[in-house]
């Protein structure tokens, strides 16, 4: 099936080159050389259009990272659409930032088209449900509700939006409540790929998902930090 992607990049040889490939390997591209561009078209185009935007955070009119926050800030269903972001700078401060603003991965220049291909594929792998089945597809945990089959989470019978890979990051520790799980394991069920020497994701996302469904997020219930040992999710909550 057809991938639908927007890419929002200024540098014109480098979009030329990425969406040839990207096409060569299954995908429509759409491409905007401006943030006000491509926000425009996300806004006012069908909100189904586009099943994941490539967004390059140097941009001649915007900071990508306000371009992130601004499409996390739209409306269901468009505020969960998957985000890659390509950045040249080095710094992994800029990396944990995009991830804390609803990025869902991050792709370095230069890298490989490959790369690149099998880091889209992954996320939309995750998006459209890379999680272990239930025969339960609601997992209840007091007020808490995990939707596998919606892929939606719900407190207080509220949904809180986050993105694909904090879902299924979630519905893997929910699967495994009370078990404590590593940075490593969570990574590999989630994403696949062995934990990067210095990676913060999965500890950004951790934090994402308790502003999200904690009570009070400086003092969590229910993803609890183990030291020195990694994360459990509370099988008992709201008791």
């Amino acid at each position: 099936m057809t991938q639908h992607l927007l890419m929002i990049e200024d540098d014109q040889r480098l979009a030329t080159m990425v969406a040839t490939y990207l096409r060569q390997n299954g995908f429509d591209v759409q491409h905007c050389d401006t943030a006000a561009a491509g926000l425009d078209k996300l806004r006012h185009g069908d909100s189904q259009a586009f099943s994941i935007v490539l967004l390059d955070l140097m941009l001649p009119d915007a900071d990508g990272l306000d371009v992130c926050r601004q499409i996390r800030a739209f409306a269901p269903p468009l505020n969960a659409i998957p985000i890659v972001m390509l950045t040249a700078k080095g710094d992994p401060m800029d990396r944990v930032v995009g991830l804390e603003l609803g990025a869902d991965d991050y792709v370095p220049k230069p890298f490989e088209p490959r790369e690149l291909l099998a880091r889209l594929r992954a996320v939309l792998r995750r998006q459209q449900g890379g999680i272990p089945s239930s025969e339960d597809r609601v997992l209840r945990f007091g007020r808490l509700e995990v939707d596998l089959d919606a892929r939606m989470l719900r407190l207080d019978d509220q949904e809180r939006p986050v993105t694909a890979y904090q879902f299924n990051l979630l519905a893997a520790m929910a699967e495994r409540a009370g078990r404590v799980l590593s940075r490593e394991q969570l990574m590999d069920m989630v994403k696949g790929e062995p934990l990067e020497a210095f990676d913060r994701s999965i500890d950004v996302h951790i934090g994402r998902l308790r502003a999200a469904i904690e009570d009070d997020p400086k003092q969590p219930k229910r993803i609890i930090t183990v030291r020195g040992a990694g994360y459990v999710f509370a099988k008992a909550q709201d008791v």
